[in-house]
């Protein structure tokens, strides 16, 4: 693996900063941190150290593993669709972690009794046309255009088509955050 590969990107602890309307000196108040270590932080000038990383997050909200991703993926990460269907639904399905998000189109009539496995995750169907019925164990949903149902994807559910729909889908881990 390249060594470079490996480089964190800790100027996103300025961008935190100005976003939060805060100065070094604020910073460095409510962290602990000297000005001049996170002036060099900033810059990537210096390494930061575990009880650094988790005082900093600190300061805006974060835990330490947000604050370490932000700094590993400071560029975009594209990816191509996938396609596929499953029972009366044609999928386009791209994938992030912590996000799954599925472009669905399905024809009157279908049903959807064992939708694919789920692990600790929500669920989110936003009906863009058509209509359909969400069933849980213990309640039901008819959606309309322009409505959106949301429910723990751990619970038994089924999906059934009234009318010819067209939703986006999405199921995000439970412990991620935005």
């Amino acid at each position: 693996m390249n060594p470079n590969d490996l480089t964190l990107d800790f100027s996103v602890v300025r961008d935190l900063r100005k976003r939060a309307g805060m100065t070094l000196d604020d910073v460095s108040q409510k962290s602990g941190v000297s000005i001049a270590g996170l002036s060099k932080l900033e810059r990537n000038q210096n390494m930061i150290e575990l009880d650094t990383l988790y005082r900093l997050a600190r300061v805006f909200g974060l835990s330490a593993t947000d604050l370490l991703n932000l700094a590993e993926s400071c560029s975009a990460h594209r990816k191509d669709a996938e396609t596929y269907t499953s029972g009366p639904f044609d999928f386009e399905k791209v994938g992030f972690k912590g996000i799954d998000c599925f472009q669905a189109k399905a024809k009157a009539g279908g049903e959807l009794s064992k939708p694919e496995a789920h692990g600790d995750e929500f669920e989110i169907c936003w009906l863009h046309a058509g209509s359909i019925t969400i069933k849980l164990p213990r309640e039901q949903h008819t959606l309309k255009p322009g409505q959106a149902l949301k429910f723990d994807a751990a619970l038994p559910h089924s999906y059934e088509i009234l009318q010819d729909s067209e939703m986006t889908i999405l199921h995000l881990e439970k412990t991620h955050r935005f």
